[in-house]
């Protein structure tokens, strides 16, 4: 029996009407966008089973067996790591019935088996056996068709990625000249990083789009939201980004950083006095892999989204996906990233930092969580959904005399970045294959 690769045909055409509710050359979109059932379902399609997606660390995986579960779009996958030490995504569903083969979040196995008819697969996805097996032989089955499938898989410095797109570009290809901003978490220490303290899963009722917007470039939003929440934990008042001499935005196909150079601004409002000492005192090794301009970005006031829904807090070290579960509702899970040759104490103080700032209890999460949650449902009504929403802050700022890789921009208060994520993103809705997709850098202000 041939098997047909449902993700290389694209059944859906696109979405009439786009340009109408996203026009980013003028700076403005409709509610629309989140929270259209229409729109969701054309983004399962050509946006999460389409793109590159992070579905591990590394760490989370070290031997032989290990796995993770969890999510690419709202198929559920499996993150296994191989007897030869490589990885392998599998989706995890049993391609008898569909039923789920594994229901633990993580652990270690030597195989999967469905609960529902037996069928029993290795940690390779290989189809091993099944309950009643002679029935099927007499049927002229064929095991070696019936595995569970596999996504692509590649990693950077530690990061697991996967996508079910066979035309999709290599993974090196995707983030582009983002991979040197990347470095800054990844590779200051020449050991590397993992994650500790496990995974915090959450729920908050807005569309995934509004969260990895907010990391992708929306520092303006912090300095009135969060401005009682960082006071606290600072013990004072808190220096305004327009104040920052110098801070940029950085963009490259959909993936966007906003950034200054204060060393430990993020870092600091975590109230653990000792990660500000680590960062200063790691500086100079940093200096050394990174260069001076990166190693003063170590823990500063930053944050980062890879297309479409990956995003990083430095300095604050909480590495975040934004998991789509319907146009208005998102399971958030949330780990705490370190470098692996830091300090005990320093690890545990992380960790505890980010969960008295970014978890369900914490007091920055809790100001996001209500407004976007908020941005989500005023969309619901038949005026509010096609309001003009303004996406225009710092129109033709591109600067064009800089070294910095990617489309740069001046200053963190700037919304050029948001533009150029759902530029992108209307760009893989209407794009029939990743070959119609267009380059746009350097072509939006």
């Amino acid at each position: 029996m041939k098997k047909i690769n449902l993700c290389a045909i694209e059944t859906t055409p696109p979405l009439a009407g786009l340009d109408r509710i996203c026009d980013m050359e003028a700076g403005r979109m409709a509610g629309k966008v989140f929270w259209d059932g229409e729109i969701y379902e054309q983004e399962l399609e050509k946006i999460f089973a389409r793109c590159w997606l992070f579905v591990a660390h590394e760490s989370q995986i070290p031997n032989a067996g290990d796995y993770v579960a969890t999510t690419m779009g709202e198929d559920e996958v499996l993150v296994v790591r191989q007897k030869d030490l490589s990885i392998k995504v599998l989706i995890n569903a049993c391609p008898h019935r569909g039923n789920k083969v594994c229901f633990a979040e993580a652990g270690n196995a030597r195989g999967f088996i469905c609960n529902y008819h037996g069928w029993a697969f290795g940690t390779d996805g290989a189809l091993r056996g099944m309950h009643e097996s002679g029935v099927y032989e007499q049927s002229g089955f064929d095991k070696s068709q019936q595995s569970l499938r596999e996504a692509r898989v590649d990693s950077y410095k530690g990061l697991v990625f996967a996508t079910f797109a066979e035309d999709a570009p290599s993974l090196a290809e995707y983030l582009g000249p983002m991979a040197w901003y990347l470095d800054v978490i990844l590779d200051n220490d020449e050991g590397g990083t993992e994650f500790v303290g496990g995974c915090i899963r959450s729920t908050i009722e807005c569309n995934w789009k509004i969260a990895a917007e907010n990391f992708v470039g929306d520092i303006l939003h912090a300095g009135w939201t969060h401005d009682s929440a960082a006071q606290a934990m600072l013990g004072g008042s808190v220096t305004k980004v327009s104040e920052f001499p110098e801070s940029w935005q950085v963009n490259w196909n959909g993936h966007g950083y906003e950034f200054t150079r204060d060393l430990v601004g993020n870092a600091a409002v975590l109230g653990e006095s000792g990660v500000n000492k680590y960062l200063h005192l790691h500086r100079p090794k940093a200096e050394e892999r990174l260069g001076e301009f990166r190693s003063k970005m170590l823990g500063a006031v930053s944050s980062f989204t890879v297309f479409p829904n990956f995003s990083f807090l430095p300095g604050q070290n909480t590495v975040r996906v934004w998991q789509p579960r319907g146009p208005n509702k998102i399971e958030l899970y949330t780990w705490v990233i370190v470098n692996k040759n830091a300090p005990q104490e320093v690890k545990d103080m992380w960790r505890r930092g980010a969960m008295m700032t970014f978890s369900p209890t914490g007091v920055f999460e809790m100001d996001d969580g209500e407004n976007w949650e908020y941005c989500t449902k005023t969309s619901r009504g038949k005026v509010t959904r096609y309001q003009d929403l303004y996406v225009g802050l710092g129109m033709n700022t591109r600067l064009t005399d800089t070294d910095l890789p990617g489309n740069v921009f001046k200053g963190q208060l700037n919304e050029a970045n948001a533009r150029a994520y759902y530029q992108r993103w209307k760009d893989l809705l209407q794009a029939g294959s990743w070959a119609e997709v267009p380059d746009r850098n350097g072509k939006l202000s």
